[in-house]
């Protein structure tokens, strides 16, 4: 008997010992625990074809906001390609050109993980994927496409872009396609169909036949409620935030975030300046203004403001986007220097948003993204890099680490394997 009573005196003293040891955890190493831990994945970042080549990749240290080294220090386990393309005019010619420009992008995101990087990062085409890429300690790929502008008006080409590894596709960006109308509408209201087209439909139906995820980020409003009452499957915005907070088109206001929730979906918080905090955003834009174009004089590049992007000519388009992360980078450090500046929009802006809409919509359907590249970023997640930053203030403001696992990418693939499950059973019926 009094064996037993020594032995359970001793667990209980072990027990006793270890509670305090746990109680002890400095704030800085519980971040670091749970951000080692958790799958972070990002579902929205731009790519330049130019970053793929053998000489100048991933696998470097780019003027980037993502890169191989940037994800590695920063802890971001799986970035989301973006296969863009701008708005032509709706008919055959330019429907093509914006195929060839599609086409470049799978093909560069493709040598990216079979040529220039198979021992670093992988291509995931599914949850699974994801998860066997980051248990052999990898990087993983996957392949958004923003606008489905280029696929034109044969169908079949869905099917073409799900074997090179599309996994979500929009509708429509910042124009309306042949396939519905884009958020883009509000400005004049101006709508070509009052939400999806004819042909839209059967995209939404070919999309759920698929197992691609439908992005409702850049259609209009009127767009996404038709495409969530014709799916079969949950929908996503892959670089979304609330409008109640910030009053742009591209936010989702509370009737979409109430819709998404009942549809199963997510929205992926976006960390895009301007989506998060209007008089932030302006007051900052308005003192960086000058500090930009003294950075683009100084390379001697020419540099215009987001709004005129459209009207640029390929050849303005191309050589600003070449110049764009170098001018951003410089100015950030000139910036850094200047007292006077407004603050900038930040991490606690960005969460702010997460909190509304885990709180509206509960925290299975809140996800995150950065929109890197293409311009996201905000003060103290500006690159890849610095992704730590998001999950410490996610812990400082109490998230759990079943939480932050949610909101950092298992909502995302619960919506991918809900989405891949209803393709499968359409397939067999």
């Amino acid at each position: 008997m009094k064996k037993v009573l020594v032995f359970a005196c001793s667990l209980y003293l072990i027990s006793c010992n270890e509670e305090p040891k746990n109680n002890t955890e400095s704030f800085e190493d519980k971040v670091s625990r749970i951000h080692e831990k958790t799958i972070t994945i990002d579902t929205h970042d731009d790519i330049n074809v130019k970053n793929f080549t053998d000489s100048i990749n991933y696998t470097q240290r780019l003027d980037t906001q993502v890169d191989l080294p940037k994800m590695i220090e920063g802890g971001l386990d799986v970035a989301w390609l973006i296969v863009y393309t701008g708005q032509d005019s709706l008919n055959t010619e330019g429907y093509k050109k914006a195929s060839e420009n599609a086409m470049a992008k799978f093909d560069a995101i493709h040598r990216l993980c079979e040529r220039y990087a198979p021992d670093k990062m992988g291509l995931a085409l599914t949850s699974q994927d994801v998860r066997d890429l980051h248990k052999a300690g990898k990087k993983a790929a996957m392949i958004g496409v923003e606008n489905a502008y280029p696929i034109g008006e044969d169908l079949t080409q869905f099917e073409a872009y799900h074997k090179m590894g599309a996994r979500y596709i929009s509708l429509s960006h910042n124009g309306h396609s042949q396939f519905c109308d884009s958020n883009t509408g509000e400005k004049d209201s101006v709508w070509l169909y009052n939400g999806l087209s004819k042909i839209g439909e059967s995209a939404v139906k070919e999309m759920n036949r698929l197992g691609i995820m439908i992005d409702i980020s850049h259609p209009s409003k009127e767009s996404m409620k038709q495409m969530v009452a014709l799916s079969k499957a949950p929908i996503i915005a892959s670089h979304s935030s609330a409008r109640a907070l910030c009053d742009h088109s591209r936010n989702l206001d509370d009737e979409q975030l109430q819709l998404l929730k009942a549809n199963g979906g997510v929205v992926q918080t976006v960390a895009f300046s301007s989506y998060l905090n209007t008089e932030k955003h302006e007051a900052r834009a308005a003192h960086m203004k000058s500090i930009y174009q003294k950075v683009a004089d100084s390379l001697g590049t020419a540099w215009y403001e987001r709004s005129a992007f459209s009207s640029l000519n390929d050849a303005q388009k191309e050589a600003f986007m070449d110049n764009y992360p170098k001018v951003l980078k410089l100015a950030k450090e000139l910036v850094a220097k200047d007292s006077t500046a407004p603050p900038a929009v930040d991490v606690g802006d960005f969460v702010d948003h997460i909190d509304y809409m885990v709180e509206k919509m509960g925290i299975d359907h809140v996800g995150i993204s950065s929109d890197f590249d293409g311009g996201g970023g905000i003060e103290g997640w500006s690159d890849a890099s610095e992704t730590k930053n998001v999950t410490q203030e996610l812990v400082k403001r109490g998230y759990t680490e079943e939480e932050i696992a949610k909101l950092w990418g298992e909502n995302l693939l619960r919506v991918l394997d809900e989405v891949q499950a209803v393709a499968a059973e359409l397939q067999q019926g």
